[in-house]
């Protein structure tokens, strides 16, 4: 494919994608019925259909009644069944109505997407238009027929296409019209297999779909959040699930790659990989609602991950664990309407977070204070982590928020690691574990101490994004979740309200404002969109500091900015009321899940004492000064 500017039509709005997914990859559906993003076999695996990052010659698979195929006709109604990814699409047209059912039925040696057309009422004209291109749109494969079915090929990769509509090839593409009256079903499946091996038997249609369907309520059968906002936390929960690698239990930041966080700007990277320091906000999520099993798996892969070296952590890794992810710029692609470049792989793998550290330190004494037992093989990696942290604590460095500007002494990256020597502590005295509790101790509260003097304006009362910053960052309002300071602390409810002031557009939080201090925080040109996890953070803080009428109105507000289906981005653009980033995004469904239980009166912050923390109650320790 030549390289070429943004194409007409371009990609849906990042809020009319829906997804469907087998825990081994996903697919992103749009209101016009258009699978516009999938990557086969696996979620970082090249996509086959890239239409979202280009146009629909990048590939994509639209299925829909024949008049709304030729006009970009958006269907009636979406919903998924039940606590499912199992989705239906309905349009009403003048002939009658229509229903696609889709899902990624849940398996074992291969993929498949299943489309299943089902007439409601009278006789629609249906078309159907796959267009396969491989390598994030740069490979036509070629395609061929073989016992009625569709092969396409294209170097390790094959795709089959069964169905028994009657299809043919026109510009590479490949075509159907068809009919469907009322209590009809017409299916198609695509399956993708690796191309040396011997064709897969073709999955049943309407098998697939009813076992999707008893996949998913046997899952959410496990649920025992008892908390408000039963159906936005139960959908979260979903969507965490579907972004899920079973293999490894990782669990990935998003979906796609390069949905930009600025209309038509360059602040694009890929999300589909594991970030190390969601590990604590998912184990909260996953272990609040009873789901154990996937937050033990959480955990292995973690521990699985930040093995070896404590010198090489990353801040993130492949869904199997992989350290290398390497950053490549794809320029045959256009980019979400014009957002480029466009990429896949993410150079911040190999940045300097210190936060990561204590992320994971705090994760694994949850899991030891929740009941998941933890060995002594995982009490050396940690102890080894400190080891590290206690002769780099103080090194500057790009921060959770993974700035490519020049490193500084960012705040939140000082706490964390204070917030590591603390659960080492507590880990010795409450578990009778080995180590020098006394050592750690004395550099936790050093580290505490220097905190409250380096990165604290008195002047404004408020805690600063990094050491002599004028700016400030919207993690600050993660200090008493992790128990560094109590919720009353007057420090506490000086930076809350600051956050407030400085860092809120239309009630949403941005993470930092790209423009202070210089403007030359983060290295990058433009601006970005709100955070969505951080103004779910901020929602938290105002409960925290008694301000409860307002967090459940922030909340309401950022639970009525979801999708049709109940999906989050990345981020929110308060001028044109879209969605930006990569979807649906990890940290924001976490951040719903979370929110709606301390909202509910249900502890959120046990990691940082094994006992529950309400709102103005000082935490335990040299640490709750």
């Amino acid at each position: 494919m030549e390289e070429v500017t943004a194409a007409v039509p371009p990609p849906a709005p990042i809020e009319d994608y829906a997804m469907v997914g087998d825990l081994l990859t996903a697919a992103l559906i749009s209101k016009e019925g258009s699978v516009d993003w999938l990557c086969l076999p696996r979620f970082d695996s090249a996509a086959c259909f890239a239409a979202l990052l280009h146009d629909a010659s990048a590939g994509r698979w639209l299925l829909a009644p024949a008049r709304a195929a030729a006009t970009g006709g958006r269907a009636t109604a979406r919903r998924y069944r039940g606590d499912s990814l199992v989705l239906e699409t309905e349009w009403h047209t003048p002939d009658g109505t229509v229903r696609v059912v889709d899902c990624m039925p849940p398996r074992t040696g291969g993929a498949d997407l299943v489309r299943l057309v089902e007439g409601v009422t009278g006789r629609v004209d249906m078309r159907m238009e796959l267009r396969l291109r491989f390598d994030y749109g740069h490979i036509v494969p070629w395609v061929t027929r073989s016992d009625g079915d569709l092969r396409a090929v294209a170097g390790p990769d094959a795709v089959w296409l069964h169905t028994p509509v009657e299809t043919r090839g026109e510009h590479l593409t490949t075509l159907a019209d068809f009919t469907v009256g009322a209590g009809q079903s017409v299916p198609f499946v695509l399956t993708h297999h690796p191309s040396h091996l011997r064709r897969p038997e073709p999955a049943d249609a309407e098998r697939a779909v009813t076992g999707t369907e008893r996949f998913w309520a046997d899952w959410m059968s496990g649920c025992r959040y008892d908390g408000g906002w039963q159906g936005a936390v139960r959908r979260a929960l979903v969507t965490l699930k579907g972004l899920t690698y079973a293999p490894t239990g990782g669990i990935l930041a998003a979906a796609t790659t390069s949905l930009p966080e600025q209309p038509g700007g360059t602040r694009n990277w890929d999300y589909r990989h594991c970030w190390l320091r969601d590990s604590t906000f998912t184990l909260q999520a996953l272990l609040s609602a009873g789901f154990l099993d996937e937050a033990r798996a959480w955990r292995e892969w973690l521990l699985r991950a930040a093995a070896g070296d404590p010198a090489q952590l990353r801040i993130m890794y492949a869904l199997d664990g992989a350290r290398r992810i390497p950053e490549t710029e794809l320029p045959w692609l256009a980019g979400y309407h014009g957002a480029r470049p466009v990429r896949a792989g993410n150079a911040a793998a190999d940045q300097l977070q210190l936060d990561v550290w204590g992320e994971v330190l705090d994760s694994l004494h949850l899991a030891r204070e929740t009941g998941l037992a933890v060995d002594t093989t995982a009490w050396d990696l940690q102890r080894m982590l400190l080891d590290y942290l206690q002769d780099h604590w103080d090194d500057p460095d790009n921060s959770l928020w993974e700035v490519r500007g020049d490193r500084r002494q960012f705040v939140h990256s000082k706490v964390l690691a204070w917030a590591a020597l603390d659960r080492a502590v507590r880990s010795v005295h409450r578990h009778n574990l080995p180590g020098p509790a006394g050592r750690w101790a004395a550099l936790r509260d050093r580290i505490h101490r220097e905190v409250c003097d380096k990165g604290y304006d008195p002047r404004r009362n408020t805690f600063t994004q990094f050491y002599g910053s004028r700016g400030l960052d919207a993690a600050l309002l993660l200090l008493p979740r992790v128990g560094f300071l109590p919720w009353h602390d007057p420090r506490i409810r000086g930076t809350v309200e600051a956050v407030g002031r400085e860092l809120c557009e239309d009630g949403l939080v941005l993470r930092y404002r790209t423009d202070a201090d210089g403007g030359d925080v983060d290295g990058l040109p433009g601006t970005e969109g709100a955070f969505l996890a951080c103004s779910f953070w901020y929602a938290n803080a105002l409960h925290g500091i008694g301000r409860t009428d307002e967090a459940r109105e922030l909340f309401e507000h950022l639970l009525a900015l979801r999708n049709d289906v109940g999906l989050l981005s990345e981020e929110y653009d308060v001028r044109t009321g879209r969605h930006l980033g990569n979807t649906p995004q990890a940290f924001s469904m976490v951040g719903l899940v979370n929110t709606a239980r301390f909202l509910s009166g249900r502890p959120i912050e046990t990691s940082a004492r094994g006992t529950a923390q309400t709102p103005g109650s000082p935490p335990p320790g040299p640490g709750g000064r």
